[in-house]
């Protein structure tokens, strides 16, 4: 059994729980209520994503290493 790592982040939504995101899996779509449950949420999403790939003799996907860059944050105003 080999071992495959992706990065997943973990969005705080208004309503205090938490969006999970795997950029190199756009397919994954999950969520918990605390960032607990997200992360376990998060595993069995991921698992059961690869396990039916492998049913289907799909290949993983492979994340690509790009240099880390922080995300951009800003506000933009607009009159309407």
């Amino acid at each position: 059994m080999a071992e495959y790592k992706y990065t997943v982040y973990f969005a705080p939504l208004p309503d205090g729980t938490y969006q999970v995101v795997f950029p190199a899996i756009p397919e994954i779509i999950t969520c918990g209520a605390t960032l607990k449950e997200a992360r376990a949420m998060a595993l069995d999403a991921l698992r059961c994503h690869l396990e039916g790939l492998r049913k289907d003799n799909r290949p993983l996907p492979v994340e690509e290493h790009r240099p880390r860059r922080a995300p951009v944050k800003e506000t933009m105003a607009i009159n309407v």
